[in-house]
C-alpha cells in the first residue's frame, strides 16, 4: 500500500492530522464565503477540480466522519439568515456547509483528485517532521549523597546556644568592656595630672637653679670687683 493509502484507509491516522488545515493554502487558496469560515459543496468540488456529485458520493459514504469534523447542512431560519450573511442567492431549501477542517477531511478520502492526493502528501510529510523534530528534555541535576535535613532538635538546642550566647555577652562581657573603658579613662586623666605636676616641678627646680646661678654670679662679680681671690676660688667650685 503506497504511503499516501494510510490517510484513505485509516480513520485513526486521518484522526492525528485532523488540525492541520494550514497545508490547503500550501497546494492552493481556499476560496471562503464571506463570513470567512464556510464553503458550499460547490466551493469544494471547485477547490478539488471534481465535479459536484464525487462530494455529494463522498459525504453519503463518510457523512459520520465529516459531521464529527464540522460539516453541516442548515436549513429554515438558520438558513435564512446565512443567506443573508453571505449574500448566497439561492432558493434551495437547505445548503450543505463545510469549514476548513471538513475540507481537510475530504481531501484524506478523495481518491481521485490530484490537489486531494498533494494535501496528503503534505500532510504525511508534516507528520514525518514532527516526528523527527527533537524533544527537549531538561536534564534534571542529580546530587550525589545530599546532605540529611536538619532534625528539629538539632535546631532547637542550637537556637538554645545562640541565646545564652547572647545573653551571657550582653549580662557580663558588655558591662565588664564598659568598665575597663571607664577604668582607662580615669587612669588616663590621672597620668595627665601627674604630668602637668612633673612639669611644674620641673620648672620650679629649673628656676631655683637659674636663681643660685644669678646669685653664684653675682658674688663673683663682687668678688672680683674687691680682688678677693679666695673667695673667687671657692665661687667657681
Amino acid at each position: 500500500m503506497a504511503i499516501e493509502a494510510v490517510l484513505l484507509e485509516s480513520p485513526t491516522m486521518r484522526a492525528t492530522v485532523a488540525d492541520r488545515v494550514e497545508v490547503l493554502d500550501r497546494v492552493q487558496a481556499l476560496a471562503l464565503l464571506p463570513d470567512g469560515v464556510h464553503v458550499t459543496t460547490e466551493g469544494v468540488a471547485a477547490y478539488f477540480g471534481v465535479g459536484e456529485k464525487a462530494i455529494y458520493s463522498l459525504v453519503l459514504d463518510n457523512r459520520a466522519e465529516l459531521v464529527s469534523n464540522g460539516y453541516t447542512v442548515v436549513t429554515g431560519g438558520r438558513l435564512t439568515s446565512f443567506k443573508e450573511v453571505c449574500q448566497v442567492q439561492s432558493r434551495a431549501k437547505s445548503i450543505a456547509l463545510f469549514n476548513r477542517r471538513t475540507v481537510l477531511n475530504v481531501a484524506m478520502l478523495l481518491r481521485d483528485s490530484e490537489t486531494a492526493r498533494q494535501v496528503r502528501c503534505y500532510l504525511l510529510d508534516a507528520e514525518e517532521a514532527g516526528r523527527r523534530r527533537p524533544v527537549d528534555n531538561p536534564v534534571t541535576e542529580v546530587v550525589d549523597n545530599p546532605p540529611p535535613p536538619e532534625s528539629s532538635l538539632d535546631a532547637a538546642v542550637a537556637r538554645i546556644a545562640e541565646n545564652v550566647i547572647r545573653s551571657v555577652i550582653s549580662m557580663a562581657v558588655t558591662p565588664l568592656l564598659n568598665s575597663l573603658v571607664t577604668e582607662v579613662g580615669n587612669n588616663s586623666r590621672k597620668i595627665d595630672a601627674m604630668t602637668d605636676r612633673v612639669d611644674r616641678l620641673e620648672r620650679i627646680v629649673l628656676d631655683d637653679e637659674e636663681k643660685a646661678l644669678a646669685r653664684r654670679r653675682l658674688r663673683l662679680l663682687r668678688a672680683l670687683d674687691e680682688g678677693v681671690e679666695e673667695s673667687v676660688d671657692e665661687l667657681l667650685v
